[in-house]
Order: structure tokens, then C-alpha cells, then sequence
């Protein structure tokens, strides 16, 4: 048995952010990966549908897909073979709450991430049926395409395959798209993605896949946690009803058998799915293991949603706000009356940002059109200084730039 001072399990944006930060403060750490280096998001997420966003023709993000994914894998594989980390290239599993394979540490991190969460229909074996890896490995683009589910992978193909010249068609359950985006600033995409020639079923519920008339159909309704095989029975951690692992505000996993300390980041506690907050929660945790404090704000997560236009938010929808019983002001902005917007041929998107009355202490923004990530990111740095509309007013911006809408909004 060897001893280490960290273990981390899983070798994607959680898990080599943890190892590479732990390393950096001193702990020897070993890191077991039974894939590829990079995890979903690298190998067969966000970086490569980013390609496919960014690429003129189906051929061309074929090509580009690999050399992009290879290049970033390359580099993470750099930062794990830094002197402090051990790579062990195989499947993990606990035998007891200190103790993984035959390495033993004072401290484990489980950062194993997610997978496709399948819709229990019938047809299910359909060799049309694809989830989103599935779909990122044809060879040949379909000529018409289904996707089950408007979420945020099922919204990027639709727009993706669209511009690539294939006949989309959409299938959501619920009456809109995005849920977690602000329902007026969905419509508006969704509306615009029509217009781009997507078609939606709003409303539909899919009760077998013969029903469905396309070449491809993508599953999309979503990832859940990937669990199996780590044996957390023998560990004594029950998983959440959603299949995520339980863990407190610190990431510390709560139900486990003993007192070891057992954390889990990333998709696989269920609570933000998104590559950059597992880094976040990966930097946070290494932070309690080795003494440092931190003022990293998990409460302000921004998101994006790389569409044609993209769409982006940080903090509350204005309904979610209305239910919560919270005071606030709505004030919108367009693309169509941005100088910069209009010079780049981008008149279509909206933003509204959510503050406090009177000008208060900004809340909340959801967008879409050009350049929306960006614009989102900026307020949430003001947020995670609970800036107020009336200071964000006195900043100054630069003209001509999108960063205006914002300004205007506040204005």
C-alpha cells in the first residue's frame, strides 16, 4: 500500500485543477483517470461542440474537432506530469474511506463527473438514437436531425446543424426552451432560431422513437452523475435522489461511515453542472485541505449557452424573483441599438439586468445575442462585489463595444 498525501479521482476540469493546485502548494497527489486526460468536457463536450459552433461546414469541424481536442489533451497531460503528481491510468474504486486501490490519503477528491441521462422510451436501440458523443463522431452530416430535449446541448446542435444545412427539428416537453435561462429572453432566442429555420414542438412529450421521422436523433435530455464502480457502499455514502453524491458547502461528502475527509466536485454533487464551477470547487476544496481561505462566491455562477446568437445569465430569472417575493427592477437593452452591435451585423439580442430598487445592488442579468458570454461575465465580477446599478453607471466603457448594452441598461 502506498501512501499519499491526495487522491484525486477523475482527470477532467475538476479533477486536474485540483491535482495541478495541490501540486503547486506542496501534496503529493495521484490521480486515477480510466479514459482519456480532460474528461466530457475536453473529449466530447463544450470544446468540441465549441468547434462545431465555430466552423463554416460539417467536414470542417470534423477536421478541426481533433486537432483542437488533441492540443488542449496534450496540455493537460503536461500539467499532470508535473513531479508532485502521480497519473495512474485505470478504473478507481474505495476499499475503505482512506484508502483507493492500493494508494491510501488523509484527503480524497471524487471528481468523476457525468453522463448522458437517457429518456426511458421505447425504441431506445433504435441505431438512429445518439447522444451528443455520438453525434460529435458521424462521419457524414444527416440531412435531417431530431433532437429530444431543449436544453442547452439539445439548443447548441439544433443551432449548429442548422447553419450546416440540416433540416432540425426540436422536441421539448416543457412550453419553453432554456428553463434555466429568463423565460422572455428564451422566447426571444427560440423565436430567432425559428426564424434561422429550426423547427420546435413545444409542449411534446416523446412516447416511442418510431414516431419520430428523422436520420439522426439525438437524445438530449440532459447528464446525471457518474457513480458506478467507485463501491461508495463500502464507504457508507448514500447517494441523492438525482444519483449525485451528497456533500456540505465545502464540498465535504456528508454521509460518509467515518470521519475520513472525502469531498466531491464537479457534476458529480449535482449542484452547478458546469466545467468552470468543478474547477472553482476543486480550487475551494485544496484550499480547506491545506489552510487557506478564500472568498471564491459559488452563489454567482455564470453560464452560457453558444447558440446562434449565444445566451447568457448569472443569478435569478425575473420569475424566479417574483416567486422568491424579491424587490427589484427590470432594465433591458438591445443589440439593435448598439453601434458596435449594428457594425458587426448583429442586431439581434436583448439583455436585462435585475437590480434592487432605485438602482440597487445588482441581482441578476440574462441575455442573448453577440458576445452575450462576455457581457455576462462582467456582471457577474460586479456581482461578486455586489456592485450597485447606480456605481456600475459611473464605470466607464469603451466605445464602440457591445459592453455598452450593458451600460445602457444600467442608464
Amino acid at each position: 500500500m502506498s501512501k499519499t498525501d491526495l487522491i484525486v479521482i477523475g482527470a477532467g476540469p475538476g479533477g486536474y485543477r485540483a491535482a495541478e493546485y495541490a501540486a503547486k502548494q506542496g501534496l503529493k497527489v495521484v490521480v486515477f483517470e480510466g479514459e482519456e486526460v480532460g474528461g466530457t468536457c475536453l473529449n466530447v463536450g463544450c470544446i468540441p461542440t465549441k468547434v462545431y459552433v465555430h466552423s463554416a461546414s460539417f467536414d470542417e469541424a470534423r477536421e478541426r474537432k481533433s486537432q483542437v481536442v488533441m492540443q488542449l489533451r496534450s496540455g493537460v497531460e503536461s500539467i499532470l506530469a508535473h513531479p508532485n503528481i502521480t497519473l495512474v491510468r485505470g478504473k478507481a474504486a474505495f476499499v475503505d474511506a482512506q484508502t483507493v486501490n492500493n494508494y491510501t490519503a488523509d484527503h480524497i477528491i471524487i471528481a468523476t463527473g457525468s453522463e448522458t441521462k437517457w429518456l426511458p422510451v421505447k425504441g431506445l436501440d433504435d441505431p438512429r438514437v445518439v447522444d451528443s458523443t455520438g453525434l460529435l463522431n458521424l462521419e457524414t452530416c444527416p440531412k435531417r436531425l431530431a433532437i429530444i430535449g431543449a436544453g442547452v446541448i439539445g439548443m447548441e446542435f439544433a443551432s449548429v446543424f442548422n447553419r450546416f444545412g440540416t433540416e432540425v427539428t426540436v422536441i421539448e416537453y416543457l412550453k419553453e426552451c432554456l428553463p434555466a435561462l429568463d423565460s422572455d429572453i428564451a422566447k426571444r432566442l427560440r423565436k430567432t432560431l425559428e426564424k434561422q429555420g429550426v423547427t420546435f414542438k413545444m409542449k411534446t412529450a416523446v412516447e416511442q422513437i418510431a414516431d419520430i421521422d428523422a436520420d439522426v436523433i439525438l437524445m438530449a435530455t440532459g447528464r446525471k452523475p457518474r457513480t458506478a464502480g467507485l463501491n461508495l457502499e463500502s464507504i457508507g455514502v448514500r447517494l441523492a435522489a438525482n444519483g449525485s453524491i451528497p456533500v456540505d458547502s465545502d464540498f465535504r461528502i456528508t454521509n460518509l461511515s467515518s470521519l475520513a475527509a472525502c469531498y466531491a466536485i464537479g457534476d458529480v454533487n449535482g449542484k452547478q453542472m458546469l466545467a468552470h464551477a468543478a474547477e472553482m470547487q476543486a480550487v475551494h476544496v485544496v484550499n480547506q485541505i491545506v489552510g487557506i481561505s478564500d472568498g471564491i462566491r459559488f452563489d454567482i455562477m455564470p453560464a452560457a449557452i453558444f447558440t446562434t446568437p449565444e445566451a447568457a445569465c448569472v443569478g435569478p430569472t425575473e420569475d424566479q424573483l417574483k416567486e422568491r417575493g424579491i424587490g427589484y427592477e427590470c432594465r433591458k437593452a438591445f443589440h439593435r441599438a448598439n453601434g458596435k452591435a449594428l457594425t458587426m451585423n448583429e442586431p439581434e439580442g436583448m439583455l436585462k439586468l435585475f437590480c434592487e430598487p432605485d438602482g440597487g445592488r445588482i441581482l441578476g442579468c440574462h441575455a442573448f445575442g453577440a458576445h452575450s458570454s462576455d457581457l455576462i461575465q462582467e456582471v457577474s465580477v460586479l456581482m461578486c462585489r455586489d456592485t450597485t446599478v447606480k456605481q456600475l453607471r459611473d464605470m466607464v466603457h469603451v466605445h464602440p463595444s457591445l459592453s455598452e448594452i450593458l451600460l445602457s441598461a444600467a442608464e
